[in-house]
């Protein structure tokens, strides 16, 4: 009994040892591959570990959105390039918006969309019919989501533009009254002043030394915004350079209408207040107002009934 315990003692050790050996030289085989990988990694081509020393972006965003305007660019008209080309200018082309890029983004949003609005509906659990609507609401937002951003920058651009011309023509009288020329008066604007309009005259200048006429230039810039007030300025300019009308007298002119329609658009936006306010007041105020006035009234009735 004793030989046989010695025995069996023997031989788990002798186990134990085979063991422990198999997996040292496992863990050896491991790190000696791992180093052999490294090694390889170290001493391959260059090409290969420029690939992955590439950032995130470029390895996989560029090749996603790449294949997001292939998609985009079958699905979408023959003039959609053109629109969305307008629609930037009218934003004032924002820094890294390109068509591709807006048709690459239209179809990526579609995609984040079509997820979220699917994670959305499996998450509160509504009706069938509910979650196809859910799940249609979110593909359209983002599907429409690059439009949406652009009319918004536009929609803006356009808002300061207005607020700022009025300024800028009575800088360009005292300009060309002083002695200076249009083009030098525009200039005096363009650096003396901020914002997208001091942007455009800078364009103006840019397109007018480069070769290109200054009736041209004024026409490029009005066509490059939706400003009623702009085109208006625009077109009077073109007209006196047409015609040999004195400058001066034209932007005083100018600058009084401008003026005129200004205060005319805070007149009638002063008039709309009172029934843009009727629906707050019906369903937000009153109703807060009837409660504070009527609920201890109504406590009282009911305490005494």
């Amino acid at each position: 009994m004793t030989l046989m315990l010695v025995m069996g003692a023997a031989l788990l050790f002798i186990a134990i040892l085979m063991v422990s050996t198999a997996l040292g030289d496992a863990e050896s085989r491991g790190l000696n591959r791992s180093i052999a990988v490294l090694e390889a990694m170290a001493s391959g081509p260059k090409e290969l570990s420029n690939d992955l020393d590439k950032p995130f972006a470029e390895r996989v965003l560029a090749p996603t959105r790449a294949t997001a305007l292939r998609i985009g660019r079958r699905f979408t008209g023959a003039d959609t390039g053109e629109r969305i080309r307008k629609k930037l200018d009218f934003a004032g082309n924002p820094p890294g918006w390109t068509v591709d890029r807006v048709v690459a983004g239209k179809v990526m949003g579609l995609v984040a969309g079509l997820v979220g609005g699917f994670l959305f509906a499996m998450l509160i659990g509504p009706a069938p019919t509910i979650r196809i609507l859910i799940i249609a609401g979110g593909a359209i937002a983002g599907f429409f989501a690059p439009n949406m951003y652009i009319y918004q920058k536009a929609h803006d651009r356009s808002q300061q533009m207005g607020r700022d011309l009025p300024d800028a023509i009575d800088l360009l009288t005292i300009s060309v009254e002083s002695g200076l020329g249009f083009d030098a008066a525009i200039q005096q604007v363009a650096k003396n002043t901020d914002g997208p309009l001091a942007d455009e005259f800078s364009r103006m200048l840019r397109e007018m030394q480069i070769g290109q006429g200054r009736s041209a230039a004024l026409r490029a810039m009005s066509e490059r915004t939706d400003v009623a007030e702009i085109r208006s300025f625009v077109s009077a300019m073109v007209q006196a350079d047409a015609f040999g009308i004195p400058i001066a007298q034209v932007l005083r002119v100018q600058s009084s209408e401008i003026r005129v329609k200004r205060r005319q658009n805070a007149e009638r936006k002063a008039q709309q207040v009172p029934v843009k306010i009727t629906i707050p007041l019906i369903f937000c105020i009153l109703p807060a107002l009837f409660v504070a006035v009527m609920g201890p009234a109504a406590l009282s009735i009911m305490e005494n009934m």
